[in-house]
């Protein structure tokens, strides 16, 4: 009874929001952020974007909470839930060869703040390219 009671104190605070609307490749880039309190970019220089790319695959399956959305063509989309309140975010991966570079964005759905998440998101896989 208590786990239950549980799991359903927990689905009472899961707020996933809208899917952004700007998601996606456009004009050879992921959207820069509108506000660095709830969105970080990065722009990482590599040998081989796309190589890069498959290499945080299973890195990004593994992240608790997270699910692949979209992996098409240089691109992936994926979503990251919070644990406790559930607030989603949004992970995009951009493998731009034409520039050598692996563009990485991950945003917030709702809010004013993330606390750094999206940014610690995208260090420890920029870490993970670096390894």
């Amino acid at each position: 009874m208590t786990a239950l009671l549980l799991t359903l104190t927990l689905a009472l605070f899961h707020w996933v929001g809208p899917v952004p609307a700007d998601l996606g490749v456009r004009s050879g880039a992921l959207a820069p952020c509108a506000s660095p309190a709830h969105c970080a970019r990065a722009d990482w220089a590599v040998t081989d974007p796309q190589a890069a790319l498959n290499a945080l695959v299973p890195v990004i399956e593994a992240m608790p909470r997270t699910e692949i959305v979209e992996q098409v063509d240089g691109y992936l989309h994926a979503t990251a839930t919070s644990a406790f309140f559930g607030f989603v975010d949004d992970l995009e991966l951009y493998a731009d060869s034409a520039t050598g570079v692996l563009q990485a964005r991950s945003v917030s759905r709702l809010g004013d703040s993330d606390l750094g998440v999206n940014a610690k998101r995208l260090a420890a896989l920029h870490d993970q390219l670096k390894g």
